[in-house]
């Protein structure tokens, strides 16, 4: 088994160096399940993140930077990782260790067989949330309930980039949007789909170095256009159209 780890970075000066120090460890414990690549994807940051990222991968094997010229989106970040990966399971965090690095290997574990998917679940009744602020809770559990209502009411957070995926799920399902809504929208067309999705409960906790880069309003106005285009979807019977993409071999 090969494992591809992917994380976006936008302005993470202040965060880069925690990062790698509470997930390397865990990227070595990987490593004693099979061949296990991290890919970091510079979203256009405009201060040294860029730079630091390129030391980390210079000091160590296995670390791949990609780069974003200009800043264009969580959304297109994680195409920009997936488009590169060459693990047959793909993991997606986020790089403010808001869910923790030590969380990756029991997410792993609920990719059993007959799942292909499985996405970090605060909202869950055997999750929690710790120290995020109340309009982004309000905001993300609204979207969720939203979500739920239109596609599957088991589901209960479809906003949560901390992710597994089987490597054709990520061939297969469509994304357009590039930025916060992505994990939504992948998580709803994976459904539409009828590739099978697992939650795996756990604690969302509040970034401790850096800042948000989350746009509310924008965010919020996002959400609403693709849930209006899901209800047009599900009341004309129609799927989103499975793209072909093939992640690319490293040169």
């Amino acid at each position: 088994m090969k494992f591809s780890i992917i994380i976006p970075c936008y302005n993470e000066s202040e965060n880069v160096l925690l990062m790698a120090d509470r997930l390397l460890p865990i990227v070595a414990e990987l490593e004693r399940r099979g061949p296990t690549e991290l890919i970091l994807v510079n979203d256009g940051s405009t201060d040294d993140t860029l730079a630091q990222l390129n030391a980390l991968a210079a000091r160590r094997p296995g670390i791949r930077v990609l780069n974003h010229a200009q800043n264009q989106g969580l959304g297109a970040a994680l195409r920009t990782g997936f488009a590169q990966a060459q693990g047959e399971i793909i993991i997606t965090t986020d790089s403010d260790g808001t869910y923790p690095f030590t969380e990756i290997l029991p997410l792993l574990e609920r990719l059993t067989p007959e799942v292909d998917v499985v996405t970090a679940s605060p909202y869950h009744p055997q999750g929690g949330v710790e120290g995020v602020p109340r309009y982004r809770l309000i905001l993300s559990q609204g979207a969720s309930l939203l979500y739920r209502l239109l596609l599957d009411w088991r589901l209960h957070t479809y906003t949560a980039m901390f992710r597994a995926y089987r490597r054709e799920t990520v061939q297969r399902v469509p994304s357009t949007a590039n930025g916060f809504l992505m994990p939504a929208e992948w998580v709803s067309n994976a459904l539409l789909l009828g590739y099978r999705v697992a939650e795996f409960p756990t604690v969302l906790h509040v970034r401790q170095y850096g800042q948000s880069k989350a746009k509310v309003v924008r965010i919020i106005l996002a959400h609403l256009r693709f849930q209006a285009r899901l209800i047009g979807l599900r009341l004309s019977g129609r799927r989103p159209v499975p793209q072909t993409l093939e992640p690319c071999a490293k040169s």
